[in-house]
């Protein structure tokens, strides 16, 4: 995806947003230093833990700050009632599934984690397109940290079944998404379902690949499916 492309998926989406972010940095070792976004709800208080909320944002150049502007304009919005702790870093590699992004991931999630007091039962990590894509990797491979996924507009990648949905996985996808398939997802989903494992496919009509503003109505239903999942 181009850079202009990308501010154009972005820009479709509206901007306003109640809470403030804070773009930062923090040198992780093997990695380098890396640029990401903080939000705080207005109401935290060290004493009563908060979920957090890792957002991974979609494909794109490398512009600085570009988690930020995806969790202002798509994360915030969908799942402000959570009134969680949100973090989102861009991308350190290619993708979410590259080591050197991984490392990244785990390193602010520690740092955020040892800076704000988080309910360790209530964390959740979400991501659009490549990011949903990264969603279901974390999701695989660091299933005693993550209690909960949403995944919007993800390619399936290649983790095998027995590793995905181990965690409450939420999975929404456009039928008339003609970047990603639509069928993939909504297979690999009934797939899971099967096993028994707790999953809900979010099947929404109308918005094409990078409109990212059509699927916040459905982030909020997520948020919701995700707090009942956590048990409020």
């Amino acid at each position: 995806m181009n850079l202009l492309l990308a501010a154009l998926l972005l820009a479709q989406v509206a901007t306003s947003s109640p809470a403030r972010i804070r773009n930062r940095t923090l040198p992780v070792p093997q990695v380098g230093t890396i640029t990401y976004g903080i939000s705080v709800p207005s109401d935290y208080d060290a004493v009563d833990p908060r979920p957090l909320v890792l957002a991974l944002h979609p494909g794109g150049e490398r512009v600085a700050y570009y988690g930020s502007r995806f969790m202002q304009q798509v994360v915030l919005p969908g799942l402000g009632d959570l009134r969680a702790v949100v973090v989102a870093l861009d991308c350190p590699a290619p993708s979410w599934t590259d080591p050197m992004a991984e490392r990244a991931v785990m390193a602010l999630l520690t740092k955020v984690r040892q800076d704000y007091a988080i309910d360790g039962r209530k964390i959740l990590v979400t991501g659009f397109s490549m990011g949903g894509r990264g969603a279901w990797f974390m999701a695989s491979r660091h299933a005693d940290l993550f209690t909960a996924a949403i995944v919007m507009a993800a390619p399936i990648g290649d983790e095998t079944l027995d590793r995905r949905g181990v965690i409450p996985t939420y999975v929404i996808h456009s039928r008339n998404d003609l970047v990603v398939p639509f069928a993939p997802a909504e297979r690999t989903a009934r797939q899971l379902e099967t096993m028994g494992r707790r999953i809900k496919f979010d099947e929404i009509r109308g918005p094409g690949h990078h409109d990212m503003g059509g699927y916040v109505d459905a982030l909020r239903r997520a948020g919701r499916w995700v707090a009942e999942a956590w048990g409020k």
